[in-house]
């Protein structure tokens, strides 16, 4: 590729071309490329391009950066990623949206725009435009894209549940990202489970809950009671730093309370809320999907609203 300082308009079957392995070792002199998806985090959740990292924008954010420019760091959720690409780490950076066929197409208002300014801006990498978007490319390339789907089990595990066994505690933990798993308390208790999902880590927000596989797993126990008056929020900072020491590791982690349902779950929504930098409603319903029985207390709610707020408005 002839690089410049104007994004190059790439068709699918270049996109292909840089994916693949050869490209790869042909562009030795770089430490790698990267694919930016602009689509919503929920969209992007349970469809994209294979190997594709989300960037995200929030309304809230936008109303504060009115008639001043965008940094890359408000559209880069993850740290490590926003220092690769400012040290000209990774490149070729692919830009990908919805459907747009060309960069003369996008709004100066949109989010794939404001991206493109920014890393031409702050960076020194090739930057890329992906003609037609996720959606012409998926049409194209199925193969070359995955699909987030609710947990199935097998029916051995269901029978080994047993048809009295309550909603919460049938099949397995759900996957929320790949390093990111939330379950019961029962799940936590199954060993062979835990493996077979490549559980390393347990995050136990409880206060009764046994830490079972101590020496094998390794474990952070927050306690917590399920009820209008604990605080929760308090916990946020301490769970986010272990479940980010985990993933950095390249280990996979299990957050889990007795049931599943109210206390895990709000550790686990304010994790993608701080990560991904997302509303509450969106990251609800991610979760939601996943694992249908969630439902934080009213009190731990509230507490998830008013950490949108502290989220929503970092710049």
């Amino acid at each position: 590729m002839i690089y410049s300082r104007d994004p190059l308009e790439i068709n699918g079957s270049e996109l292909v071309h840089i994916l693949s392995t050869s490209c790869r070792e042909q562009c030795s002199s770089a430490a790698g490329w990267v694919l930016l998806d602009c689509r919503p985090f929920l969209d992007f959740s349970l469809a994209r391009i294979c190997e594709a990292r989300n960037v995200n924008w929030n309304s809230m954010l936008r109303r504060r950066s009115k008639s001043s420019v965008v940094c890359l760091e408000w559209l880069i959720p993850d740290k490590a990623l926003l220092g690769r690409l400012r040290r000209g780490e990774l490149s070729p950076v692919v830009v990908v949206d919805e459907r747009s066929s060309s960069v003369s197409e996008l709004k100066s208002e949109s989010l794939a725009c404001m991206l493109l300014s920014a890393l031409l801006s702050e960076t020194q990498s090739q930057i890329c435009f992906l003609q037609g978007g996720f959606v012409g490319f998926s049409e194209a390339y199925p193969d070359l894209c995955s699909s987030s789907h609710n947990s199935h089990f097998s029916a051995v595990e269901q029978a080994a549940t047993g048809r009295n066994t309550p909603a919460y505690d049938q099949g397995g933990p759900v996957e929320l990202l790949p390093f990111l798993f939330l379950g019961s308390a029962v799940h936590s208790s199954r060993r062979e489970t835990l493996a077979a999902a490549g559980i390393t880590a347990v995050l136990n927000v409880s206060s009764s809950c046994p830490n079972l596989y101590e020496g094998e797993l390794q474990y952070l126990r927050l306690t917590v009671e399920d009820s209008l008056a604990a605080d929760i929020r308090a916990c946020f900072s301490t769970a986010i730093a272990f479940i980010d020491s985990v993933k950095q590791s390249g280990g996979r982690v299990l957050v889990h309370c007795q049931a599943g349902i109210s206390r895990s779950a709000t550790i686990c929504l304010a994790y993608l809320m701080h990560t991904q930098r997302v509303r509450l409603d969106e990251a609800f319903d991610f979760v939601k999907q996943r694992r249908h029985v969630i439902s934080p207390n009213l009190a731990f709610m509230g507490q998830l609203l008013q950490f949108e707020t502290d989220v929503l408005c970092q710049g």
